[in-house]
């Protein structure tokens, strides 16, 4: 698989803090990588960087991009060149569902789209609601797949999807981001339980996050195995900011 993003050596302060320390990580197109980790540890920081949000200051390193060096450019223009972040925690944003579905459709040329993905994740009866006001864990976590799938990334960053999601709901997102990568979207899921992985097909690279630093990496089920088998505890050790 060609390679998509490369995250290389990345460190990251908020606030004048240190989250990440020298993190690199690696996702190809139409593969599905894996960031796990405790809570705490970081994987949300590293997204927001990757995705240039404000406030995530990427001190040493570099993020290249379909071989472009973007570590500096502004978020709105790495969202032009296709990376979308379905955040864990959505800001909140003062507009009925429909509407922001129909201004993104609009903009990314993905109108084509809507019926289906409003459809099959099940989002015909929050149409007209405020967006995230009063929604279950399940139902944000399906309009903020929505939201990345019309903004029609090459590259998905997705924090959490499964964090606070029913099992129904789990299966709704797990089949598109299977979608995503049959057609050819690279997609890092951050997630702590691992539980969405059972539905996915064709892991890629996993990579275990400890207090802010790439502490282990293989194949994404051996990463995985391991954790449900010892939680993160024989991680720990390896992880520890100086």
């Amino acid at each position: 698989m060609a390679e998509l993003l490369h995250v290389e050596g990345v460190s990251v302060s908020v606030d004048n803090v240190a989250i990440v320390r020298d993190a690199s990580i690696e996702v190809s197109r139409g593969e599905i990588a894996v960031l796990m980790g405790p809570n705490g540890s970081g994987k949300s920081t590293l997204l927001k960087a990757i995705a240039g949000l404000p406030g995530y200051r990427i001190v040493s390193g570099r993020i290249i991009y379909y071989g472009n060096d973007i570590t500096h450019l502004e978020p709105w223009n790495r969202a032009r060149m296709g990376i979308a972040l379905a955040f864990q925690n959505p800001p909140k944003i003062y507009l009925k569902v429909g509407n922001i579905i129909d201004r993104l459709s609009k903009t990314y040329g993905s109108t084509d789209l809507v019926n289906d993905v409003v459809k099959e994740l099940g989002l015909s009866q929050l149409i007209n609601r405020d967006l995230y006001s009063g929604f279950s864990g399940g139902e944000i976590k399906r309009v903020e797949l929505a939201l990345t799938i019309l903004m029609k990334p090459k590259l998905a960053l997705l924090d959490e999807p499964d964090s606070g999601v029913d099992v129904d709901s789990i299966k709704r997102i797990a089949m598109y981001i299977n979608r995503l990568a049959e057609n050819n979207v690279g997609v890092l899921i951050v997630t702590h339980t691992g539980y969405i992985l059972r539905y996915i097909e064709n892991l890629g690279r996993g990579y275990v996050m400890i207090d802010g630093r790439i502490v282990y990496s293989a194949p994404s089920y051996e990463v995985v195995k391991k954790i449900m088998v010892s939680g993160y505890g024989e991680f720990n050790k390896m992880g520890g900011m100086s």
